[in-house]
């Protein structure tokens, strides 16, 4: 046995607590059969997911106003469930008109079938490979969806997914989708100087340098939807349901009345956006000061 001094062991617990800090974080794999959604946390050098409770209860049935979209969207995680041919899929467009509600309710409606769901942070994209890895042999279809995903010119995550939709040693296993949704269409800040330096071939316009590499990303998904802001009709008919919805779950019952309508057109006014973000948030105001209202009457 040797004889080190207090002050040596003292700086091989300081070393030896430093490298387990940096050890992956020992975790239990995940119960998918019970479990339907998970996180990657990064954790040093690589990192884990991790299981979360979904509180989303969103229903396709309750997005008004994307009809459209929907179609898609379920068409396709149809096949992917089924095992035949898919696309990854990019949702773009404008804020609060339902990009993150549709992928959500996609889990919501067919986790019975199966689906499962990993979210993924833009920062966290390099760990591609690891997460594809860790849920390959599953006997499940997983969703990695990035939410909100915008890139900055030379990011890495962005050439790593770029990677793994070109079907490179990086790309998904046959049990793993990719669902991206953005307000930008083609991930990238886009700016008037992208689009000199385009030149005529036969006849053809074709895209500068610039803009050939900014939709290079894009390009690669195989689906496109898009998402626009709603007419008023629309926007009116998305308070409508919200108000019931939520009338629901106070317990309360509260008829649609021009007052409510007029309230919630000043309020699209007011957040220059008519979406189903606004409509939403503007019921749950109009509810609980409805409800605070008739405590405070009695």
């Amino acid at each position: 046995m040797f004889n080190l001094k207090p002050e040596v062991v003292a700086q091989l617990e300081r070393v030896l607590g430093s490298v387990e800090m940096l050890l992956p974080k020992a975790v239990a794999p995940i119960d998918w059969e019970h479990c339907v959604a998970a996180n990657w946390r990064r954790h040093s050098f690589s990192g884990y997911l991790e299981p979360v409770r979904v509180t989303d209860t969103t229903r396709l049935g309750e997005l008004i106003g994307v009809d459209e979209q929907k179609e898609i969207m379920v068409s396709n995680t149809r096949q992917f469930l089924a095992g035949l041919p898919a696309n990854n899929a990019l949702l773009w467009g404008s804020r609060g008109s339902g990009k993150s509600s549709i992928v959500k309710a996609l889990l919501n409606e067919f986790s019975s079938q199966g689906l499962r769901f990993i979210q993924v942070e833009k920062e966290d994209l390099i760990y591609l490979s690891e997460i594809f890895t860790a849920v390959e042999n599953r006997p499940y279809r997983f969703i990695l969806l990035c939410d909100d995903l915008t890139f900055e010119v030379g990011e890495l995550s962005y050439k790593m997914l770029k990677s793994a939709l070109d079907g490179s040693v990086y790309s998904a296993p046959e049990n793993v989708l990719i669902y991206v949704t953005s307000n930008r269409r083609h991930l990238l800040p886009e700016y008037e100087s992208d689009h000199l330096g385009g030149k005529f071939v036969k006849g053809e316009l074709q895209q500068s340098e610039a803009m050939e590499e900014k939709v290079s990303l894009s390009d690669r998904f195989g689906i496109w939807v898009a998402f626009y802001a709603f007419s008023q009709d629309r926007y009116l008919d998305a308070v409508r349901l919200n108000i019931e919805k939520e009338s629901q779950l106070c317990k309360v019952k509260i008829p649609w009345s021009t007052e409510i309508e007029n309230d919630a057109i000043q309020w699209s006014h007011e957040k220059s956006k008519r979406c189903g973000r606004t409509a939403y948030q503007f019921a749950k105001n109009w509810v609980g000061k409805y409800m605070l209202a008739q405590r405070n009457s009695r």
